[in-house]
């Protein structure tokens, strides 16, 4: 009996100690979420929203989760990570691997509205290039995205 009150007890904690983990790390449906709220700004207040993003507001950073807006011809108009990257033209960026991504999700922009794309990007935590999927959605003229880390 004391053998699986231990086992239960070693459970329990590994569960807990997994569910506290998860929590470090934003979601898709979080991700999802942000990009509703960012659009429902831009559309609200677009010039202060950008700023505000780029500005790191703890209102659009959530863990590893922050958003990034791009217009139609791949030009980032606001990025919740590294404001050095504001005013640049990424169309033609690569991840890691080669991949087009940026011109990938202008394309998917202009075709779907909305939609998740699979890439290869710097975690801000870790400082580590990880798999990663972001959300994206199009609002007139700009491209609104937020994503999640593969771990």
């Amino acid at each position: 009996m004391m053998k699986i009150s231990k086992l239960l007890l070693v459970s329990m904690i590994s569960l807990l100690g997994t569910a506290h983990a998860a929590d470090e790390f934003a979601s898709a449906k979080e991700a999802e979420a942000m990009v509703v709220k960012v659009v429902a700004a831009v559309k609200a207040n677009r010039a202060a929203t950008l700023a505000e993003i780029t500005a790191k507001n703890a209102k659009w950073i959530d863990r590893d989760l922050y958003p990034v807006v791009y217009d139609t011809k791949g030009q980032v108009q606001a990025h919740g990570q590294n404001e050095k990257m504001v005013g640049k033209d990424l169309i033609d960026f690569k991840d890691p691997d080669g991949k087009l991504f940026v011109r990938e999700r202008v394309d998917l922009a202009k075709s779907k509205g909305k939609f998740w794309q699979d890439y290869k990007f710097t975690d801000p935590l870790s400082k580590k290039v990880l798999p990663k999927q972001a959300y994206c959605e199009r609002s007139g003229e700009d491209i609104v995205c937020a994503g999640v880390y593969k771990r």
